[in-house]
């Protein structure tokens, strides 16, 4: 078993860190939240009183963090852990950036003489409490290969898409697509509903037919169809619809960086933020289901 230093207990992070914990890793956790730190020694963590206590002595350093600027100020700068971090150590950065982030800190922390891996996940607040995460992993074979002894035990899958940034750029076109896939079956369970079809019913039909897609399979959008799924606890819980349009926003300017056309993925950033805008920020991204609800149900 390993010793981890964790930094970042949000809805993904905290589970995470949990369940290196129950596996038997010795970990030593972070944030800012009192609260978050209680559940992690709960769990059988330590809490640490900053960031460098948790990393003192730590063999992997993973962190999940909500944005780029929290990943430059946690790493870099006079206050950064570059200036704590040894040789000996790898850091895995799990949270979901700008490739050119990624490499940027990447970049940084190798010129000191300290591996790094981006390691995005795909499976939501609920792959990360059962432990079913996908990692998509940016870095060298070697260094992914080291990590996967404790990203193995926080999921089921571990890919490494290329050199380091990688990871950030597979991510951002696996949550283009799942956007796109929930708004094409929001619209049509709505659809269905408006001329009287019950979208369980709807819902069944469509995932033994050409339709089927994972929305249907694991995260129905639409309320009472499901159990144990945002949109049936008022789409609490989950992926925020601000991180959603946050991913998104990252795709559209990778999209115009590297000439690739995105229609479908502009046009639900669009809806993304707009939804935001009107005030769902908090809510599970399902939550875009309301969004194109028929004018006579708003």
């Amino acid at each position: 078993m390993a010793t981890v230093g964790f930094i970042g207990l949000g809805n993904m992070g905290g589970p995470m860190a949990s369940n290196l914990a129950k596996a038997g890793h010795k970990v030593k956790a972070f944030d800012l939240s009192e609260e978050a730190l209680k559940a992690i020694v709960a769990d059988g963590a330590q809490a640490a009183k900053t960031a460098a206590e948790a990393i003192d002595g730590a063999e992997f350093v993973v962190s999940m963090l909500p944005a780029d600027r929290h990943v430059k100020g946690v790493y870099l700068g006079d206050d950064g852990l570059i200036n704590k971090l040894n040789k000996d150590q790898l850091v895995i950065d799990c949270s979901t950036i700008s490739s050119e982030t990624a490499m940027y800190v990447g970049e940084q922390l190798e010129k000191a003489g300290i591996a790094f891996i981006d390691a995005p996940v795909s499976g939501g607040v609920g792959g990360a409490k059962a432990g079913t995460l996908t990692f998509i992993c940016g870095g060298t074979e070697t260094n992914v290969d080291r990590a996967r002894s404790v990203l193995n035990d926080m999921g089921k899958n571990v890919f490494r898409a290329g050199d380091v940034g990688a990871g950030q750029i597979a991510k951002i076109c696996n949550n283009m697509l799942l956007s796109v896939l929930m708004v094409g079956t929001s619209e049509a369970l709505q659809l269905g509903k408006a001329n009287g079809l019950d979208p369980k019913v709807l819902s069944e039909i469509m995932l033994a037919s050409s339709g089927s897609n994972w929305t249907l399979q694991v995260y129905n959008p639409c309320p009472g169809v499901m159990d144990n799924v945002p949109s049936s606890n008022d789409y609490q819980g989950g992926f925020l619809v601000d991180l959603m349009a946050k991913d998104l926003g990252l795709a559209q300017q990778t999209a115009l960086e590297s000439g690739a056309a995105t229609p479908m993925g502009s046009l639900t950033r669009n809806l993304y933020h707009s939804w935001s805008e009107q005030g769902h920020g908090r809510q599970d991204f399902s939550s875009i289901f309301n969004y194109v609800a028929p004018k006579s149900q708003k």
